[in-house]
């Protein structure tokens, strides 16, 4: 297959915030053609952003256009995904369905399409500056042809992962999903402690960003485990073991990994809540 064509379809938005922004971006800026782009936006003002952005056509309402999709975005909240999804639901059926929703099911994204080829994929906000991650999971109906149809459209917003069970995005929710906020709550206390020590806020953010940054940077390039890089800037007696002796004698590991399975239980808990809808 050449995949430098695989994206050759029309493709349609249900809703036009910052992740269907990136999104289109991405496919704008790679010479996806602006007139094959349709965004479902009710907030005018936002319509009109993506108008004048990046040349797409923005409707307030979903209408026969839609039929002319063959991929359609969901990319609404949530909580107003089955207000969203009525009015498009006479259009949707002959399209492959893409969801970048959080805790929607595939088998209600089918219900409410009348599509039984449902991709669900689950980024993270670093995606807005093409570095994000995101995991996919594909329902069986979907063909190879389409996943990488999904692969070229979200490649722009930075790395891919495919699972293979549906339940797994929950556990890719909390780990990469959630991922980016447990980052800037790092940030948070080093920043912090910076300035308690006599640093001045923006030295304590220039200090603490580059050095996440460029420790997640050596571990993407290392073959070692972070573990090893841990132990490998440990030395006994110095600084980082003082720091790090404090971490665990408060038990700090424990906890994040505590967290990180709360995380993955809340999203499942509200996949099964929207379920019972």
């Amino acid at each position: 297959m050449n995949r430098s064509t695989s994206l050759n379809t029309t493709i349609a938005f249900i809703g036009g915030g910052n992740m269907a922004s990136a999104i289109i971006g991405g496919l704008v800026r790679a010479g996806h053609p602006a007139s094959t782009i349709l965004v479902v936006e009710p907030s005018p003002e936002q319509a009109l952003r993506l108008r004048g952005q990046f040349g797409v056509q923005a409707d307030a309402a979903a209408g026969p256009a839609l039929a002319a999709a063959g991929l359609i975005v969901w990319a609404v909240k949530p909580q107003v995904f089955e207000v969203a999804a009525a009015p498009c639901a006479p259009y949707a059926s002959q399209a492959l369905q893409l969801s970048i929703m959080a805790g929607i099911p595939c088998a209600a994204i089918e219900k409410a399409s009348g599509s039984a080829r449902v991709v669900r994929a689950m980024p993270n906000t670093p995606a807005l500056i093409g570095q994000g991650m995101s995991g996919l999971y594909a329902r069986p109906a979907v063909t190879l042809d389409e996943r990488l149809q999904v692969e070229q459209m979200l490649a722009p917003t930075g790395q891919l992962l495919w699972v293979e069970q549906e339940a797994q995005l929950d556990a890719v929710t909390a780990l990469s999903g959630s991922g980016p906020a447990y980052v800037f709550y790092l940030l948070e206390a080093m920043i912090q402690a910076g300035v308690e020590m006599g640093l001045s806020a923006e030295q304590s953010r220039q200090l603490a960003q580059q050095t996440v940054a460029g420790a997640a940077a050596l571990s993407a390039q290392s073959v070692e485990t972070p573990e090893v890089l841990r132990q490998r800037v440990t030395s006994k007696g110095g600084t980082t073991h003082a720091a790090i002796s404090t971490l665990e004698a408060r038990g700090v590991k424990l906890a994040f990994v505590r967290a990180l399975h709360a995380a993955a239980e809340r999203a499942a808990e509200l996949g099964a809540e929207f379920g019972k809808n």
